[in-house]
């Protein structure tokens, strides 16, 4: 057995690779379902009815369908009304695109969690709407979404394996190609589960001293019984 796992040892590069082009498409697509889900939040609390109607009608088509088809929609059905996108930039957009759905249910659940006697009074003392909402409405509904926002995250960069269908080389996609070559299923899988392992387990970290460090008081994170993310608890303080 153990010669086959120095056959595999050569494809190391290969998944370092795989495993890098894995962590910027999940940067780039949720950085895009970041900007889409608080802009779809922000469209469905508009008094304008079109533009709630265009945040509804996103939201229900993402949730309410594969997110599979919808890679295969922006890769094979954008080129004939004439965008065409490589695999790296469809399944960017499109996981952003459906991440960013999902998002915007969370945020719209934050800021509807804000007092609204906060925002009244902030108005009486004379700030511009805009204001309310990064000064007061953003930093509350911020903190009480973030584990959510990290759970879909993590579940961004295991959804990234769907991307291999469109052959992007992301770590499923390196994966079957090697085991292809060598016919090592256990070995070349067994490899590429422990990667996403050590990925969603470092991001999850990330997000944890991030959001420690950003909120004050700072967001304590207790490990979850299970690998790939954290569970976030607030502690009180006498």
């Amino acid at each position: 057995m153990s010669y086959q796992w120095l056959t595999l040892w050569g494809y190391v590069p290969e998944f370092l690779q795989a495993a890098w082009l894995t962590l910027q498409v999940t940067v780039l697509s949720f950085a895009l379902a970041v900007v889409l889900g608080l802009a779809t939040a922000i469209a469905g609390a508009s008094p304008i009815g079109f533009m709630r109607f265009i945040a509804r009608c996103y939201v229900e088509v993402i949730r309410n369908t594969p997110v599979l088809l919808q890679i295969f929609i922006v890769f094979f059905g954008l080129p004939s009304a004439g965008i065409s996108l490589n695999a790296y930039w469809a399944g960017v957009l499109a996981l952003g695109l459906n991440v960013g759905a999902y998002l915007s249910e969370v945020f719209r659940a934050g800021i509807a969690s804000v007092p609204r006697g906060q925002i009244e009074a902030a108005g009486i003392l004379g700030l511009e709407p805009g204001q309310i909402f990064m000064s007061v409405v953003l930093p509350q509904a911020a903190r009480a979404v973030y584990p959510a926002i990290v759970n879909y995250l993590i579940q961004l960069l295991l959804g990234t394996s769907l991307l291999s269908a469109i052959a992007l080389p992301e770590l499923t996609g390196t994966a079957t190609v090697i085991n292809g070559r060598t016919l090592l299923y256990i070995q070349t899988f067994a490899v590429t589960l422990a990667a996403y392992l050590v990925l969603s387990n470092v991001l999850s970290w990330l997000a944890g001293q991030l959001g420690a460090r950003v909120f004050r008081p700072p967001l304590p994170l207790r490990k979850r019984a299970r690998f790939g993310g954290f569970a976030m608890r607030r502690t009180n303080r006498a």
